[in-house]
């Protein structure tokens, strides 16, 4: 299990007894510093007046470090205030100088009239205080004599006693002096609420609250709330978002004790609860348990998606903030990475939930985005493939521009940028000339243009060698041919079978008898007016593409013309599922060179995981290798079936709503089952074979 949530429970608590805090008596504000400095606190707040950074030639007082603590401020033994207390540590910044005019230099330096090197130093601290929706700013004054006034070195402190703050809130912290001789030190704190102070005898609103703990409940999380019989309360499930702003997801007014359960897919990092007793004035109760569960931010990410807003604007949506980068780059058909375009387009910081613009002249279905955190590629889209077509054989030139009008150009591929013209072995040289003649020609399309440089796309169709056009006319004839053949041959296989709905048959590459079974499978379905698309019968595709691209471009075809792709489970396929879901990716290991169900898995589970599964994938396993229990919960949100022994129900929804009546079904599905048994009996029996009816665990 990732996370101990037990742990997180027993840190948690179910009482408020974890630290006791000072108390101050009455409600005025006040000042001391350390031995050695005078400070004296002005009556009344102060403006927060913004101001740039002063430049003195003579020692100044400066902000050194900022600390905070917590502490009480009661008006009568049960009537408290949480109160953050500040203290500023002050230093010495710069030397004594000769200055012409001594007199100037004492009044720009905060330093009394007479000799400037004995006189004391002098500064106004400033503290600003900011709790949404309210702020305050103080004004201290403080005097260091000129024997502790060294430079570099620490003279002391001030502690102003006290801001007023609500249980939970979140609140920033700033000081500076007055004039500012460099930038504020600040701090953001978030306040502990009821149940992690020894509080609740004191603050009246705490006495009541209900107390919630975090437990686990298998792979899901348990929230216990702890309250007595009868008493109402309000639960709150939000996203805390940036900027202290928050977004409601679930909100509850319940009674009486509680046990309520989230699923693991449900947990986000800035996932946080809520909750108070429906009493006027309340006080709530809130924390965030899991910003540190690795769970969460895989979730996130799995939740992020790209989406692009006409006419060339796009946006990062995800429940949380992100720290992400996000760059434009070029994706050639094949295997191959996506080419960054930095430069000349640079990479920026990204921001959730924002609309932006692309620095683009042109759309191409080649042009991806890649958003990355932490130097890892978290999420890739192309967002003009679907509006504009599949990838295309076109060769991006970049074009450089530096001082005094020079210009370079270079064609991007997958090992770099190819110098052009040059005498390299690669494709964009050996056509070096031509592609710059279409350059020059307006042949290529500019997609983007700024003083920095350009970018081009050129056509690489008419560069086929013509003497291959032949080659494919006699293979295209050949097939016609052959085709023609098993048609006249296979008579009873009627019209209305190439009409058939089209079927993409997943499965993991378990064994050899395995996959014998997956193949008489599809061949029997083959029979039927079905048009199946099986990796097993696809190995040159899947040699020239890799299986990722081939599933791409199968799933697509399919779920395009109203098809239906086949999740055929066996326990590997199980295998590959957890792993995903544990560590959001299939080590390079579990799969084959021609493995299309691990290929998949970046694809597939993200429909499962946003609700747009149903209707366009059912599920299957065979009797006696998996049972359907086994099939991991996600994917249970279509129809599971069990073969032979379900196949008239999986036939029926293989075939749509147009499928044949119940007789003519069970006719086709005792086919299908006396194709299958003996592929089905071969497995079972094979030493390769995987291990018979794994249940749920």
């Amino acid at each position: 299990m990732p996370v101990p949530w037990l742990l997180l429970s027993l840190a948690l608590g179910g009482s408020p007894g974890v630290v006791s805090l000072e108390r101050l008596v009455g409600s005025q504000d006040a000042a001391r510093c350390s031995q050695g400095l005078s400070c004296h606190l002005w009556d009344g707040d102060v403006l927060c007046l913004p101001g740039g950074i002063t430049h003195a030639p003579g020692p100044v007082l400066v902000p050194a470090h900022l600390r905070t603590e917590l502490v009480l401020r009661c008006h009568r033994e049960t009537d408290c205030d949480l109160c953050v207390r500040v203290a500023v540590g002050l230093a010495v910044r710069g030397h004594w100088q000769e200055l012409e005019d001594e007199e100037e230099s004492g009044r720009a330096l905060g330093v009394e009239q007479g000799d400037a090197g004995n006189a004391p130093l002098q500064a106004q601290v400033v503290l600003s205080f900011q709790s949404y929706p309210t702020t305050r700013c103080v004004l201290l004054e403080v005097r260091v004599p000129a024997a502790l006034a060294q430079a570099g070195q620490s003279v002391g402190s001030v502690v102003f006693d006290c801001f007023e703050a609500a249980l939970g809130a979140e609140v920033r912290i700033w000081s500076y002096t007055q004039p500012r001789y460099q930038k504020e030190l600040n701090l953001t704190q978030q306040l502990p609420d009821c149940r992690g102070l020894q509080v609740r005898d004191s603050i009246q609103n705490c006495r009541a609250l209900p107390w919630l703990n975090v437990s686990a409940d298998g792979d899901d999380v348990r929230l216990v709330l702890d309250v007595s019989e009868e008493q109402r309360f309000g639960l709150l499930l939000y996203w805390s978002q940036v900027q202290g702003t928050s977004k409601p997801w679930r909100h509850r007014n319940l009674t009486g004790p509680q046990n309520i359960t989230l699923s693991h897919t449900d947990l986000v990092p800035c996932l946080c609860i809520q909750v108070w007793p429906l009493e006027p004035d309340s006080v709530r109760t809130g924390f965030c348990p899991f910003r540190q569960d690795p769970r969460a931010h895989r979730n996130l990410w799995r939740t992020a998606r790209l989406r692009l807003l006409p006419p060339r604007s796009w946006k990062l949506e995800a429940p949380c903030s992100l720290q992400a980068e996000v760059v434009l780059c070029w994706q050639a058909p094949g295997p191959g990475p996506c080419q960054p375009l930095a430069p000349p387009v640079p990479p920026e910081n990204v921001t959730v939930n924002k609309v932006r613009e692309f620095p683009l002249l042109k759309d191409h279905p080649n042009i991806c985005v890649q958003v990355s955190n932490w130097e890892k590629l978290q999420l890739q889209e192309c967002p003009w493939a679907d509006s504009l077509g599949p990838l295309k054989d076109d060769v991006l030139l970049v074009e450089t521009r530096g001082p005094q009008d020079n210009r370079s150009l270079c064609a991007l591929e997958p090992h770099g940028c190819t110098p052009l013209p040059s005498r390299a072995s690669t494709r964009a040289a050996r056509l070096g000339e031509q592609l710059l003649q279409d350059l020059h020609s307006g042949q290529c399309l500019q997609l983007w243009d700024n003083d920095l440089g350009a970018l081009w796309a050129c056509p690489m169709d008419k560069y086929i060698h013509r003497r291959w056009a032949l080659v494919w006319l006699a293979c295209l004839l050949f097939a016609a041919v052959l085709f023609l053949f098993f048609v006249l041959k296979k008579d009873r296989v009627k019209p209305a079978a190439t009409r058939g709905r089209a079927a993409l048959l997943l499965h993991s590459a378990d064994s050899a008898g395995f996959e014998r079974a997956v193949g008489a499978l599809a061949s029997a379905l083959c029979r039927l007016p079905l048009r199946v698309a099986v990796d097993l019968w696809s190995g040159r595709e899947l040699s020239a593409q890799g299986p990722l691209a081939w599933f791409h471009a199968q799933r697509r075809q399919t779920l395009q013309e109203g098809g239906v792709v086949v999740l055929l489970f066996s326990p590997g396929a199980v295998a590959l599922c957890r792993e995903w879901l544990q560590d959001g990716a299939v080590a390079p290991g579990a799969r084959g060179p021609h493995d299309a169900f691990a290929a998949s898995l970046n694809c597939v589970l993200p429909d499962f995981l946003h609700g747009r599964a149903p209707g366009r994938y059912v599920v299957a396993c065979f009797d006696g290798l998996l049972h359907p229990d086994a099939v991991p919960a996600l994917f249970r949100a279509v129809p599971v079936f069990s073969l032979p022994s379900q196949l008239p129900e999986f036939l029926g929804s293989l075939q749509g709503p147009g499928a044949s009546r119940p007789r003519r079904l069970a006719e086709r599905a005792e086919q299908v089952s006396r194709a299958l048994q003996p592929a089905l009996d071969s497995c079972f029996l094979s030493p390769g074979a995987p291990g018979r009816e794994t249940g749920p665990e």
